[in-house]
């Protein structure tokens, strides 16, 4: 039998390629779950998006437990005593049986000195555990935002920020797309039910149910059979808002993974889609999402700026342009996002996101649809991009959603709502 590693040491890696080497944890994450017992993976995953998730508080703690930090090679050390607090404060986990488990850690990454000084900060902390609590309250770490997004975010949203920093630094709720080439959201709903499970009905998207408790994929009626897809509500707008007809010729251009192309065929099964990715890996996820719901669409890989590259000179009735962004809308989902953006990456996408709308809108017919959709909460990406694309392009409008100040439609964060997505619904005059 294969002899599996530390899961707290595993954990502490992962947390620490994510924050010194700006790896995303999705794309880490299944390779490191191989390393533990299956039925340990469900943990590790909790531990690396918690540690991630309360990042600066942490951080924080350790900083008033410690002379000074760890450097260079003792770094893994670093985040092994992350992992430990974690455990401390937000799980359920015994904390002899954490505290155990984190000090063999630096075991398990040849760090035996070390034993004694992560068994002494965390036994410390649990003494000073409500002193320390109460003093963190007063410092903007427990927030858990990097300070630049803080400002970003206080900036736009003077009202708002703060409810959207809670709704970031929750659990995201389990949000479904019922496929309507099988049943209607209400049929679904009851075989949900037979199931001994219970989700509602969203008022807002048509096709979205939220389920009342995660589970896994493998327990939703049909997932299997395409009956339904796992996928945000506000994911979904676009689709809605885009309004694909059969018959059309559309495009989805950074297409990956695929939610949304699917979600176009099963609203206009006989529209012919092109679904168009830079990124070779993630196209892969484009075919699969195809294959599981026994879909067809044209799948290239091209980039947005270059359409004459792949385009082949053909015009298009609709396009849905979600375009790469800062993707702090969807922060709950992905916490690591705080720690692989950086303030100085703002301006890069925008000038990316100009450039590839720019340069699509030429390839949509007269009378056309061009929907612009993005999951950042940032002005700069979204209204502010769209009021200056309108002012560079004649035979742009926009309908539906915003005015001439803030055009476009903006998605906030909530708790049990859908995640942050911005939405600008434009017509070819």
């Amino acid at each position: 039998m294969k002899k599996t590693l530390n899961l707290r040491s595993i954990a502490a890696q992962t947390v620490e390629q994510v924050v010194e080497q700006g790896q995303s944890l999705s794309q880490i994450l299944p390779a490191m779950q191989l390393k533990v017992a299956e039925k340990d993976r469900a943990l590790l995953q909790a531990l690396c998006f918690g540690v991630l998730r309360t990042l600066p508080q942490l951080e924080w703690f350790v900083q008033q437990l410690m002379s000074r930090p760890m450097t260079g090679k003792q770094r893994t050390v670093h985040y092994l005593i992350l992992v430990g607090l974690y455990q401390l404060l937000y799980t359920r986990i015994p904390p002899h049986a954490a505290l155990a488990e984190t000090v063999e850690g630096a075991v398990a990454i040849k760090r035996h000195a070390f034993k004694g000084v992560i068994n002494g900060v965390l036994r410390q902390f649990q003494r000073q555990q409500d002193a320390l609590l109460a003093a963190a309250e007063k410092d903007e770490s427990h927030y858990l935002h990097p300070k630049w997004l803080l400002q970003r975010l206080k900036k736009a949203w003077p009202t708002q920020w703060q409810a959207i920093v809670d709704a970031n630094n929750q659990s995201p709720p389990m949000w479904l797309r019922v496929n309507r080439q099988y049943h209607t959201r209400e049929e679904w709903l009851k075989l949900l039910e037979d199931s001994g499970l219970t989700g509602q009905a969203c008022q807002k998207y048509p096709d979205a149910v939220l389920l009342d408790t995660p589970v896994p994929v493998q327990r939703l009626p049909g997932f299997d059979k395409g009956w339904v897809t796992v996928q945000d509500a506000s994911a979904q707008g676009c689709v809605d808002l885009l309004d694909p007809q059969d018959g059309e010729f559309i495009l989805d251009l950074c297409a990956a993974p695929g939610g949304k192309t699917t979600h176009i065929l099963e609203r206009a099964p006989k529209a012919k889609v092109m679904a168009v990715d830079v990124d070779t890996q993630r196209i892969k996820r484009i075919h699969e999402n195809l294959e599981r719901l026994n879909m067809q669409a044209e799948v290239k890989q091209g980039d947005g700026r270059h359409p004459q590259q792949w385009c082949e000179g053909a015009k298009f009735d609709r396009i849905l342009l979600d375009a790469p962004c800062s993707a702090t809308g969807v922060i709950r989902r992905h916490p690591d996002i705080k720690w692989l953006r950086r303030d100085r990456d703002i301006p890069e996408l925008v000038t990316l996101q100009k450039e590839i709308i720019d340069a699509i809108w030429p390839y949509l017919k007269s009378g056309g649809t061009l929907l612009y959709a993005t999951c950042s909460i940032l002005p700069d990406e979204n209204s502010e991009q769209i009021r200056t694309f309108l002012s560079h392009h004649a035979d742009a409008s926009l309908v539906e959603t915003g005015d001439e100040k803030m055009p476009g439609r903006q998605n906030l964060p909530l708790v049990d709502g859908g995640d942050g997505f911005f939405y600008a619904k434009l017509i070819k005059r």
